[in-house]
């Protein structure tokens, strides 16, 4: 049995809104509107937005994606029309972007069901950061 092909789940109680956001303002690929969910493709998995008449309140994040330029992906996405999130407590930078202990930078956004969502991209590491540098310079020879 292989499990290394997750389907990611979220919930959403207006179907067009929804298709609307994650197709238009989030650039995924629809795949698909049945009865039972919305389907988009991320990445290389499947995201089901499954239809539902309510859902609760969640307070915490229910999807993320990592990106490589947080700032870019969140000024492309602020332009597309999404608003990013402010939290009292998080030293967060003009565009909402935190820095998180670790090093990774970090900024949430709201679905229109108020699923929060959230951009991370994970600081590189010291070795790769110097590999990549060696091979910018040029030769001493």
């Amino acid at each position: 049995m292989d499990l290394d092909t997750p389907i990611i789940f979220a919930a959403t109680t207006n179907a067009d809104r929804s298709r609307a956001f994650y197709e238009a303002a989030l650039g995924l690929e629809f795949v698909s509107d049945d009865p039972f969910a919305l389907v988009f493709k991320t990445g290389p998995n499947l995201l089901r937005m499954q239809k539902v008449e309510r859902k609760p309140k969640i307070g915490y994040t229910v999807l993320g994606w990592s990106v490589t330029d947080i700032k870019k992906t969140v000024r492309r996405l602020t332009k597309a029309g999404i608003e990013f999130q402010r939290y009292n407590g998080l030293d967060q930078d003009a565009d909402g972007i935190w820095k998180s202990p670790s090093g990774a930078r970090v900024a949430w956004f709201r679905d229109p069901d108020d699923n929060t969502l959230s951009l991370t991209e994970h600081p590189r590491s010291r070795k790769a950061t110097a590999a990549k540098l060696r091979r910018r310079r040029p030769s001493a020879n």
